[in-house]
């Protein structure tokens, strides 16, 4: 197995566990921008500390940036708080399963970005994997049987659906502009460069959203302390992950390491039925299993 792959595998299985703490801040204590700041501010210093050390001990010297790095870094950044933010407030809307595979749309994505941003091409296998994805996405975004009444093309054009797709594009939007930055730095090992890209990425993402949350709400940054038990845990489960997860795009393209993570899909699925409780519909099983099928076909043929 290459290491890339590994990585990947470990990242999905990180990003699980966070994405469950929080479900969790969200259903109980937090509202979506308060459970989204809660993995940012408490990773932030977890990732700066260890960053110095790891340079302290490896007697490396910290990478040279340039224009280019600062664009994608901060941009991905951005991108990355939109789609959490999306994927957080889609919890609400239907179970964790199901809001997992929508976010997962970002593996198709991706490989329309990588495509448009860096030149990374797309086989005609992978167009129609991505057409086969889109079928899946539809047979998830249906709500649930005898829970809406509305016009039936509002049964698949939906604020679920609307939220999950975002946050795909989103997400497709930071995982190459993550992988762009980290190759635009000169100088230093893998796991430096993936580290000092991720240290720079959650000081921004931790800023942005603390002046913001000081204008909007300033009562839910309290909050988000005042739950921090659940937060350090939401922050090292973050912190892991993102490592993980920068260092498998600065080894391969993002659309390959996104469609190695989909396995995430499985695991959030064991999360929704052993810890949520919640319920997976005969259908909603079988968008699930379609995607990962398009998923399948993508990986064989980019």
């Amino acid at each position: 197995m290459e290491l890339w792959i590994a990585i990947a595998l470990a990242a999905a299985t990180a990003q699980t566990l966070r994405f469950m703490l929080q479900k969790h801040l969200k259903s109980t204590r937090l509202s979506t921008a308060g459970a989204t700041f809660s993995r940012f501010i408490y990773s932030a210093p977890l990732v700066a500390v260890l960053l110095v050390i790891y340079v302290q001990l490896s007697g490396q010297a910290f990478p040279q940036t340039s224009g280019r790095f600062w664009f994608f870094a901060l941009g991905g950044g951005l991108g990355q708080i939109l789609a959490t933010l999306c994927v957080v407030a889609l919890f609400a809307e239907r179970n964790f399963a199901v809001g997992i595979t929508f976010k997962k749309t970002e593996v198709l994505q991706s490989a329309i970005v990588g495509f448009v941003v860096l030149g990374e091409t797309v086989t005609p296998g992978g167009a129609w994997a991505i057409m086969l994805g889109f079928v899946a996405v539809l047979l998830l975004s249906d709500p649930p049987k005898g829970s809406y009444t509305g016009p039936y093309w509002k049964r698949f054009f939906n604020r679920a659906a609307g939220l999950g797709l975002l946050s795909g594009v989103l997400f497709g939007f930071s995982a190459v502009g993550y992988r762009a930055a980290s190759m635009g730095l000169e100088g230093g090992s893998v796991a430096l460069r993936a580290g000092f890209t991720l240290a720079i990425v959650t000081a921004s993402q931790s800023t942005a959203m603390g002046l913001w949350l000081m204008v909007r709400d300033r009562r839910e940054i309290l909050a988000v302390f005042a739950v921090w038990r659940v937060g350090v845990l939401v922050g090292i489960t973050s912190m892991i992950g993102s490592f993980l997860w920068f260092t498998a795009f600065t080894l391969q393209s993002a659309a390959y390491v996104k469609a190695v993570g989909q396995v995430e899909l499985m695991l959030s699925v064991i999360a929704s039925v052993l810890f949520f409780r919640e319920k997976i519909s005969a259908r909603e099983l079988g968008g699930i299993a379609l995607l990962l099928v398009s998923i399948l076909v993508l990986v064989l043929t980019i």
